[in-house]
């Protein structure tokens, strides 16, 4: 279970697990816009007013963005773009 107005623990595995080929484009941008606002409120909330999973789950993610990502390196649009495939 996650904080409220947080993205769902099973809503973020079920979108990791399904390869992007099976998904519409409809789809990829629909999880881009709500990964970014997920990233947002993890971002303003501070990790001490957060529950324990939550916490530990935001720490795992920032550090993912960080090494697999670019972390703040990319722009909101160049993340849109990836999952559009128009960074090439």
């Amino acid at each position: 279970m996650s904080d409220a107005g947080r993205k769902d623990f099973s809503t973020k595995a079920k979108e990791e697990l399904t390869p992007d080929s099976s998904k519409s484009t409809q789809q990829k941008v629909k999880e881009t816009v709500t990964d970014t606002t997920d990233r947002l409120a993890r971002g303003v909330q501070p990790d001490d007013s957060k529950s324990g999973t939550q916490e530990a789950f935001d720490k795992t993610q920032r550090s993912h963005d960080n090494t697999a990502h670019g972390g703040a390196s990319n722009s909101i649009g160049d993340k849109i773009k990836d999952t559009l495939g128009l960074n090439n």
